[in-house]
Protein backbone atom coordinates (compact mmCIF):
# COMPACT_ATOMS: atom_id res chain seq x y z
CA UNK A 1 0.00 0.00 0.00
CA UNK A 2 2.73 2.16 0.62
CA UNK A 3 4.19 1.38 -2.67
CA UNK A 4 1.49 2.68 -4.54
CA UNK A 5 1.05 5.62 -2.69
CA UNK A 6 4.59 6.67 -3.17
CA UNK A 7 3.85 5.96 -6.91
CA UNK A 8 1.21 8.40 -7.31
CA UNK A 9 2.89 11.00 -5.34
CA UNK A 10 5.79 10.99 -7.69
CA UNK A 11 3.17 10.96 -10.07
CA UNK A 12 1.23 14.10 -9.07
CA UNK A 13 4.58 15.31 -8.36
CA UNK A 14 5.77 14.98 -11.83
CA UNK A 15 2.70 16.76 -13.72
CA UNK A 16 2.94 19.35 -10.96
CA UNK A 17 6.17 20.35 -12.03
CA UNK A 18 5.78 19.99 -15.38
CA UNK A 19 2.43 22.48 -15.52
CA UNK A 20 3.72 25.16 -14.08
CA UNK A 21 7.13 24.55 -16.02
CA UNK A 22 4.84 25.79 -18.81
CA UNK A 23 3.73 28.24 -16.64
CA UNK A 24 6.42 30.00 -16.25
CA UNK A 25 7.98 29.04 -19.28
CA UNK A 26 5.23 31.03 -21.14
CA UNK A 27 5.00 33.46 -18.29
CA UNK A 28 8.85 34.38 -19.64
CA UNK A 29 8.53 34.73 -22.98
CA UNK A 30 5.59 36.91 -23.28
CA UNK A 31 7.64 39.74 -20.81
CA UNK A 32 9.14 41.43 -23.44
CA UNK A 33 5.59 41.94 -25.37
CA UNK A 34 3.61 42.55 -22.20
CA UNK A 35 6.01 44.65 -20.40
CA UNK A 36 8.83 45.94 -22.04
CA UNK A 37 7.16 47.63 -25.48
CA UNK A 38 5.87 50.53 -23.81
CA UNK A 39 9.53 51.66 -22.88
CA UNK A 40 12.20 50.09 -25.31
CA UNK A 41 13.71 53.60 -25.77
CA UNK A 42 15.20 53.00 -21.90
CA UNK A 43 17.30 50.53 -23.66
CA UNK A 44 17.66 52.23 -27.40
CA UNK A 45 17.63 55.73 -26.88
CA UNK A 46 15.09 58.46 -27.09
CA UNK A 47 16.15 59.36 -30.97
CA UNK A 48 15.46 56.17 -33.11
CA UNK A 49 13.38 56.30 -35.72
CA UNK A 50 10.42 54.72 -35.71
CA UNK A 51 10.90 52.44 -38.43
CA UNK A 52 14.13 51.05 -36.66
CA UNK A 53 12.62 51.27 -33.61
CA UNK A 54 10.17 48.95 -34.18
CA UNK A 55 12.82 46.55 -35.86
CA UNK A 56 14.98 46.78 -32.61
CA UNK A 57 11.95 45.89 -30.98
CA UNK A 58 10.82 42.78 -32.78
CA UNK A 59 14.69 41.31 -32.59
CA UNK A 60 13.64 41.28 -28.78
CA UNK A 61 11.12 38.57 -28.98
CA UNK A 62 12.71 36.92 -32.48
CA UNK A 63 15.95 36.30 -30.90
CA UNK A 64 13.67 34.63 -27.73
CA UNK A 65 12.09 32.61 -30.36
CA UNK A 66 15.35 31.74 -32.42
CA UNK A 67 17.08 30.33 -29.17
CA UNK A 68 14.36 27.70 -28.37
CA UNK A 69 14.81 25.65 -30.82
CA UNK A 70 18.52 25.23 -30.06
CA UNK A 71 17.76 24.99 -26.91
CA UNK A 72 14.96 22.06 -27.32
CA UNK A 73 18.15 20.12 -28.74
CA UNK A 74 20.55 20.74 -26.51
CA UNK A 75 18.56 20.23 -23.18
CA UNK A 76 16.52 17.23 -25.46
CA UNK A 77 19.60 15.48 -25.43
CA UNK A 78 20.29 15.98 -22.09
CA UNK A 79 17.58 15.14 -21.10
CA UNK A 80 18.04 11.39 -22.88
CA UNK A 81 21.49 11.04 -22.09
CA UNK A 82 21.45 12.37 -18.11
CA UNK A 83 17.93 11.98 -17.11
CA UNK A 84 14.49 14.14 -17.77
CA UNK A 85 15.11 15.42 -13.71
CA UNK A 86 18.74 16.67 -14.22
CA UNK A 87 17.62 18.59 -17.84
CA UNK A 88 14.83 20.16 -16.13
CA UNK A 89 16.83 21.23 -12.94
CA UNK A 90 19.01 23.04 -15.33
CA UNK A 91 16.80 24.82 -17.29
CA UNK A 92 14.56 26.20 -15.20
CA UNK A 93 17.72 27.55 -13.39
CA UNK A 94 18.94 28.90 -16.20
CA UNK A 95 16.13 30.79 -17.32
CA UNK A 96 15.64 32.01 -13.64
CA UNK A 97 19.38 33.42 -13.64
CA UNK A 98 18.78 35.13 -16.70
CA UNK A 99 15.51 36.69 -15.97
CA UNK A 100 17.11 38.35 -12.89
CA UNK A 101 19.78 39.75 -14.71
CA UNK A 102 17.37 41.18 -17.76
CA UNK A 103 15.53 43.21 -14.74
CA UNK A 104 18.83 44.62 -13.61
CA UNK A 105 20.02 45.89 -17.12
CA UNK A 106 21.13 50.00 -17.04
CA UNK A 107 19.33 52.02 -19.48
CA UNK A 108 20.88 53.77 -22.54
CA UNK A 109 21.63 57.13 -20.06
CA UNK A 110 23.95 54.77 -17.85
CA UNK A 111 25.65 52.30 -21.07
CA UNK A 112 25.04 53.33 -24.49
CA UNK A 113 24.01 50.95 -26.77
CA UNK A 114 25.19 48.35 -24.84
CA UNK A 115 21.75 48.41 -22.41
CA UNK A 116 20.28 46.97 -25.90
CA UNK A 117 23.20 44.44 -26.76
CA UNK A 118 22.75 43.39 -23.10
CA UNK A 119 19.08 42.68 -23.67
CA UNK A 120 19.02 40.93 -27.20
CA UNK A 121 22.21 38.52 -25.78
CA UNK A 122 20.25 37.68 -22.29
CA UNK A 123 17.21 36.92 -24.14
CA UNK A 124 18.86 34.65 -26.84
CA UNK A 125 19.92 32.71 -23.85
CA UNK A 126 16.98 32.89 -21.76
CA UNK A 127 15.27 31.42 -24.81
CA UNK A 128 17.98 28.12 -24.73
CA UNK A 129 17.00 27.58 -21.28
CA UNK A 130 13.08 28.38 -22.21
CA UNK A 131 13.52 25.98 -25.18
CA UNK A 132 14.68 23.43 -22.47
CA UNK A 133 12.33 23.80 -19.74
CA UNK A 134 9.59 21.54 -21.40
CA UNK A 135 12.19 19.29 -23.38
CA UNK A 136 12.54 17.32 -20.08
CA UNK A 137 9.39 18.36 -17.61
CA UNK A 138 7.12 17.30 -20.44
CA UNK A 139 8.35 13.72 -21.62
CA UNK A 140 9.01 13.28 -17.82
CA UNK A 141 5.40 14.08 -16.61
CA UNK A 142 3.60 12.03 -19.56
CA UNK A 143 6.18 8.78 -18.77
CA UNK A 144 4.94 8.79 -15.22
CA UNK A 145 1.49 9.03 -16.34
CA UNK A 146 -0.51 6.24 -16.59
CA UNK A 147 -1.40 5.21 -20.33
CA UNK A 148 -5.14 5.78 -19.70
CA UNK A 149 -4.40 9.24 -18.49
CA UNK A 150 -1.76 10.23 -20.94
CA UNK A 151 -4.61 12.70 -22.74
CA UNK A 152 -5.72 14.44 -19.78
CA UNK A 153 -1.75 15.04 -18.61
CA UNK A 154 -1.11 16.31 -21.98
CA UNK A 155 -3.83 18.98 -22.24
CA UNK A 156 -3.43 19.72 -18.48
CA UNK A 157 0.14 20.61 -19.63
CA UNK A 158 -0.51 22.97 -22.53
CA UNK A 159 -3.58 25.10 -20.16
CA UNK A 160 -0.56 26.35 -18.73
CA UNK A 161 0.26 28.48 -21.14
CA UNK A 162 -3.30 29.90 -20.94
CA UNK A 163 -2.68 30.61 -16.96
CA UNK A 164 0.96 32.28 -18.00
CA UNK A 165 -1.27 34.61 -20.06
CA UNK A 166 -3.50 35.79 -18.24
CA UNK A 167 -0.95 35.92 -15.11
CA UNK A 168 1.06 38.28 -17.38
CA UNK A 169 -1.62 40.78 -18.25
CA UNK A 170 -2.98 40.83 -14.60
CA UNK A 171 0.66 41.46 -13.18
CA UNK A 172 0.91 44.51 -16.19
CA UNK A 173 -1.84 46.37 -15.45
CA UNK A 174 -1.26 46.20 -11.67
CA UNK A 175 2.30 47.55 -12.10
CA UNK A 176 0.88 49.97 -15.16
CA UNK A 177 -1.59 51.06 -12.32
CA UNK A 178 0.93 51.69 -8.96
CA UNK A 179 4.13 52.80 -10.97
CA UNK A 180 2.43 55.64 -13.65
CA UNK A 181 4.28 55.40 -17.08
CA UNK A 182 4.82 58.86 -18.92
CA UNK A 183 8.18 59.48 -20.49
CA UNK A 184 11.71 58.40 -19.70
CA UNK A 185 11.74 60.12 -16.41
CA UNK A 186 8.67 58.16 -15.10
CA UNK A 187 8.42 55.23 -12.25
CA UNK A 188 7.60 52.69 -14.57
CA UNK A 189 10.19 53.79 -17.46
CA UNK A 190 12.93 53.81 -14.53
CA UNK A 191 12.40 50.45 -12.34
CA UNK A 192 8.68 49.87 -12.54
CA UNK A 193 9.47 47.47 -15.41
CA UNK A 194 11.89 45.49 -13.69
CA UNK A 195 9.01 44.27 -11.14
CA UNK A 196 7.45 41.19 -13.26
CA UNK A 197 10.97 39.88 -14.16
CA UNK A 198 11.99 39.94 -10.60
CA UNK A 199 8.66 37.88 -10.28
CA UNK A 200 9.80 35.75 -13.35
CA UNK A 201 13.10 35.11 -12.05
CA UNK A 202 11.70 34.25 -7.94
CA UNK A 203 9.09 31.96 -9.56
CA UNK A 204 11.44 30.17 -11.48
CA UNK A 205 14.16 29.80 -8.48
CA UNK A 206 10.82 27.95 -6.43
CA UNK A 207 10.11 25.85 -9.12
CA UNK A 208 14.28 24.70 -9.41
CA UNK A 209 13.40 24.10 -6.36
CA UNK A 210 10.25 22.25 -6.28
CA UNK A 211 12.07 19.67 -8.94
CA UNK A 212 15.46 19.24 -6.66
CA UNK A 213 13.28 18.30 -3.21
CA UNK A 214 9.85 16.91 -4.74
CA UNK A 215 10.29 15.01 -8.25
CA UNK A 216 12.19 11.83 -9.00
CA UNK A 217 13.52 10.71 -12.42
CA UNK A 218 11.41 8.98 -14.51
CA UNK A 219 11.14 5.14 -14.05
CA UNK A 220 10.25 4.66 -17.45
CA UNK A 221 13.63 6.51 -18.51
CA UNK A 222 15.62 4.68 -15.61
CA UNK A 223 14.72 1.39 -16.77
CA UNK A 224 14.76 1.87 -20.82
CA UNK A 225 18.08 3.43 -20.12
CA UNK A 226 19.83 1.36 -17.13
CA UNK A 227 19.89 5.05 -15.57
CA UNK A 228 21.70 7.03 -19.18
CA UNK A 229 23.25 3.94 -20.76
CA UNK A 230 21.72 5.04 -24.19
CA UNK A 231 21.46 2.51 -26.50
CA UNK A 232 20.68 4.97 -29.77
CA UNK A 233 23.22 7.82 -30.09
CA UNK A 234 20.87 11.89 -30.77
CA UNK A 235 21.99 11.26 -34.61
CA UNK A 236 19.67 8.43 -34.98
CA UNK A 237 16.94 10.46 -35.01
CA UNK A 238 17.24 12.03 -38.28
CA UNK A 239 17.83 8.60 -39.92
CA UNK A 240 16.09 5.98 -41.25
CA UNK A 241 12.18 4.94 -39.54
CA UNK A 242 13.12 7.51 -36.59
CA UNK A 243 14.11 10.35 -38.97
CA UNK A 244 10.45 9.66 -41.02
CA UNK A 245 9.01 9.94 -37.65
CA UNK A 246 10.58 13.18 -37.02
CA UNK A 247 9.81 14.43 -40.56
CA UNK A 248 6.22 13.75 -40.31
CA UNK A 249 5.82 15.52 -36.80
CA UNK A 250 7.50 18.77 -38.39
CA UNK A 251 5.33 18.89 -41.46
CA UNK A 252 2.38 18.35 -38.97
CA UNK A 253 3.71 21.08 -36.54
CA UNK A 254 4.41 23.11 -39.49
CA UNK A 255 1.03 23.57 -40.10
CA UNK A 256 -0.29 23.76 -36.40
CA UNK A 257 2.28 26.20 -35.62
CA UNK A 258 0.75 28.41 -38.91
CA UNK A 259 -2.63 28.24 -37.58
CA UNK A 260 -1.83 29.25 -33.52
CA UNK A 261 0.35 32.41 -34.94
CA UNK A 262 -2.89 34.01 -36.57
CA UNK A 263 -4.34 33.09 -33.17
CA UNK A 264 -1.82 34.20 -30.57
CA UNK A 265 0.05 36.70 -32.71
CA UNK A 266 -1.59 38.09 -35.67
CA UNK A 267 -5.16 38.86 -34.00
CA UNK A 268 -3.87 40.48 -30.57
CA UNK A 269 -1.15 43.15 -32.54
CA UNK A 270 -3.20 43.37 -35.85
CA UNK A 271 -6.50 42.41 -35.89
CA UNK A 272 -8.29 43.70 -33.16
CA UNK A 273 -6.34 46.92 -32.54
CA UNK A 274 -5.35 48.03 -36.30
CA UNK A 275 -8.48 46.23 -38.35
CA UNK A 276 -10.99 46.79 -35.77
CA UNK A 277 -9.82 49.35 -33.86
CA UNK A 278 -10.62 47.85 -30.29
CA UNK A 279 -9.22 50.11 -27.66
CA UNK A 280 -6.35 48.78 -25.56
CA UNK A 281 -8.98 48.19 -22.28
CA UNK A 282 -11.20 45.98 -25.13
CA UNK A 283 -8.89 43.95 -26.32
CA UNK A 284 -7.36 43.40 -22.56
CA UNK A 285 -10.88 42.42 -22.10
CA UNK A 286 -11.62 39.70 -24.72
CA UNK A 287 -7.97 38.48 -24.57
CA UNK A 288 -8.73 37.48 -20.58
CA UNK A 289 -12.01 35.86 -21.16
CA UNK A 290 -10.63 34.04 -24.69
CA UNK A 291 -7.55 32.42 -22.49
CA UNK A 292 -9.74 31.80 -19.35
CA UNK A 293 -12.08 29.76 -21.33
CA UNK A 294 -8.97 27.83 -23.21
CA UNK A 295 -7.11 26.71 -19.74
CA UNK A 296 -10.32 24.11 -20.28
CA UNK A 297 -10.74 23.88 -23.33
CA UNK A 298 -7.16 22.12 -23.64
CA UNK A 299 -8.08 20.18 -20.96
CA UNK A 300 -11.15 18.97 -23.05
CA UNK A 301 -9.41 18.78 -26.30
CA UNK A 302 -6.60 16.57 -24.86
CA UNK A 303 -9.72 13.98 -23.12
CA UNK A 304 -10.94 13.52 -26.34
CA UNK A 305 -8.20 12.43 -27.87
CA UNK A 306 -7.69 10.25 -25.00
CA UNK A 307 -11.20 9.36 -26.00
CA UNK A 308 -11.28 8.48 -29.90
CA UNK A 309 -7.78 8.82 -30.62
CA UNK A 310 -4.82 11.68 -31.57
CA UNK A 311 -4.86 10.91 -35.17
CA UNK A 312 -8.66 10.72 -35.69
CA UNK A 313 -8.91 13.75 -33.49
CA UNK A 314 -6.20 15.52 -35.79
CA UNK A 315 -8.19 14.62 -38.60
CA UNK A 316 -11.11 15.74 -37.99
CA UNK A 317 -10.00 19.25 -36.57
CA UNK A 318 -7.96 19.76 -39.08
CA UNK A 319 -10.39 20.32 -41.68
CA UNK A 320 -12.69 21.80 -39.36
CA UNK A 321 -10.01 24.60 -38.68
CA UNK A 322 -9.81 25.10 -42.33
CA UNK A 323 -13.38 25.36 -43.10
CA UNK A 324 -15.17 27.02 -40.20
CA UNK A 325 -12.47 28.45 -39.02
CA UNK A 326 -11.42 30.35 -41.59
CA UNK A 327 -14.88 30.99 -42.07
CA UNK A 328 -15.25 32.84 -38.80
CA UNK A 329 -11.50 33.87 -39.34
CA UNK A 330 -12.99 35.95 -42.20
CA UNK A 331 -16.53 37.21 -40.46
CA UNK A 332 -13.87 38.55 -37.55
CA UNK A 333 -12.01 40.43 -39.98
CA UNK A 334 -15.21 42.12 -41.09
CA UNK A 335 -17.00 42.81 -37.60
CA UNK A 336 -15.57 46.39 -37.20
CA UNK A 337 -17.98 48.13 -35.13
CA UNK A 338 -19.81 45.18 -34.02
CA UNK A 339 -21.01 45.37 -29.68
CA UNK A 340 -17.68 44.21 -27.70
CA UNK A 341 -19.60 41.41 -26.49
CA UNK A 342 -20.52 39.50 -29.84
CA UNK A 343 -16.62 40.39 -30.76
CA UNK A 344 -15.45 38.22 -27.96
CA UNK A 345 -18.13 35.65 -28.74
CA UNK A 346 -16.53 35.04 -31.47
CA UNK A 347 -13.07 35.59 -30.91
CA UNK A 348 -13.28 33.36 -28.08
CA UNK A 349 -15.28 30.30 -30.42
CA UNK A 350 -12.45 30.82 -33.16
CA UNK A 351 -9.52 30.31 -30.49
CA UNK A 352 -11.07 27.23 -29.41
CA UNK A 353 -11.55 25.62 -32.49
CA UNK A 354 -7.58 26.83 -33.61
CA UNK A 355 -6.26 25.62 -30.60
CA UNK A 356 -8.05 22.44 -29.76
CA UNK A 357 -5.08 20.04 -31.69
CA UNK A 358 -2.94 21.76 -29.13
CA UNK A 359 -4.62 20.07 -25.73
CA UNK A 360 -3.35 16.50 -27.97
CA UNK A 361 -0.07 17.69 -29.55
CA UNK A 362 2.09 17.08 -26.36
CA UNK A 363 1.28 13.97 -25.58
CA UNK A 364 1.42 12.75 -29.62
CA UNK A 365 4.36 13.87 -29.90
CA UNK A 366 6.39 11.78 -27.20
CA UNK A 367 4.34 9.11 -28.15
CA UNK A 368 6.16 8.79 -31.48
CA UNK A 369 9.40 8.26 -30.30
CA UNK A 370 11.10 5.76 -28.31
CA UNK A 371 12.64 6.41 -25.05
CA UNK A 372 16.02 6.78 -25.58
CA UNK A 373 15.36 9.59 -28.37
CA UNK A 374 11.98 10.84 -26.59
CA UNK A 375 12.89 13.95 -25.30
CA UNK A 376 15.19 15.01 -28.54
CA UNK A 377 12.32 14.00 -30.54
CA UNK A 378 10.02 16.20 -28.79
CA UNK A 379 11.88 19.23 -28.68
CA UNK A 380 12.84 19.31 -31.89
CA UNK A 381 9.60 18.26 -33.61
CA UNK A 382 7.77 20.93 -31.20
CA UNK A 383 10.02 23.80 -31.71
CA UNK A 384 12.15 23.66 -34.86
CA UNK A 385 8.81 23.31 -36.60
CA UNK A 386 8.12 27.04 -35.30
CA UNK A 387 10.40 28.56 -37.72
CA UNK A 388 8.74 28.21 -41.34
CA UNK A 389 5.56 29.68 -39.50
CA UNK A 390 6.95 32.49 -37.66
CA UNK A 391 6.96 34.63 -41.08
CA UNK A 392 3.51 34.64 -41.00
CA UNK A 393 3.60 38.44 -42.07
CA UNK A 394 5.11 37.89 -45.05
CA UNK A 395 2.94 35.19 -46.10
CA UNK A 396 0.16 37.78 -45.17
CA UNK A 397 1.51 40.62 -47.25
CA UNK A 398 1.75 38.49 -50.60
CA UNK A 399 -1.60 36.93 -50.19
CA UNK A 400 -3.25 40.25 -49.90
CA UNK A 401 -2.14 41.23 -53.10
CA UNK A 402 -3.73 38.10 -54.35
CA UNK A 403 -6.97 38.14 -52.40
CA UNK A 404 -7.48 41.36 -49.99
CA UNK A 405 -5.89 42.00 -46.84
CA UNK A 406 -9.03 40.72 -44.89
CA UNK A 407 -9.23 37.65 -46.28
CA UNK A 408 -5.52 37.15 -46.68
CA UNK A 409 -5.50 35.68 -42.71
CA UNK A 410 -8.42 33.34 -43.34
CA UNK A 411 -6.43 31.78 -46.40
CA UNK A 412 -3.37 31.26 -44.74
CA UNK A 413 -5.24 29.59 -41.64
CA UNK A 414 -6.71 27.12 -44.35
CA UNK A 415 -3.35 26.65 -46.02
CA UNK A 416 -1.96 26.05 -42.35
CA UNK A 417 -4.72 23.87 -41.43
CA UNK A 418 -4.78 21.51 -44.78
CA UNK A 419 -0.69 20.90 -43.90
CA UNK A 420 -1.61 20.06 -40.69
CA UNK A 421 -3.99 17.58 -41.77
CA UNK A 422 -1.70 16.21 -44.49
CA UNK A 423 0.73 15.57 -41.53
CA UNK A 424 -1.16 13.77 -39.69
CA UNK A 425 -2.77 11.54 -41.84
CA UNK A 426 1.12 10.78 -42.69
CA UNK A 427 1.29 9.32 -38.75
CA UNK A 428 0.14 6.38 -36.99
CA UNK A 429 -2.44 6.55 -34.03
CA UNK A 430 -0.68 6.82 -31.00
CA UNK A 431 -3.20 6.38 -28.17
CA UNK A 432 -1.98 2.36 -27.05
CA UNK A 433 1.69 3.16 -27.44
CA UNK A 434 3.78 1.70 -24.40
CA UNK A 435 6.40 3.71 -23.19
Amino acid sequence: MHSVDLQAQRRRSAIKGAFFSEVIDMFDIYLPVVVLSPVMAYFQGANVAPGSAALLSSLVFITTLLGRPLGAVLFGMIADRIGRRRASIHSVAGFSIITLLIGLIPGYAQIGIASYVLLVCLRFLDGICLGGGYTGAHPLALESSHKQQRGFVGGLLMSGFCLAYVAINLVAIATFAVFPLDGLDSPYAQWGWRIPFLIGAALGGVLALYYIFHVSESEVWTQETRGGEIRQAPSSLFRGHAGRQLLQVLLMMTGFWTTQNIITIFLPSTLLPNMLHLSKVEISITLLITFSVLFFSYIGAGMLGQKIGRRLSFLILGPLIATLGSGLLYVLAHAEGWPLASIIALVTALAVLVTAPWGIIVTYINERFVTEVRATGFGVGFSLSVIVPSFYAFYLQGLGRVVSPAAAPAVLMCVGAIIATIGAAMGPETRDVDF
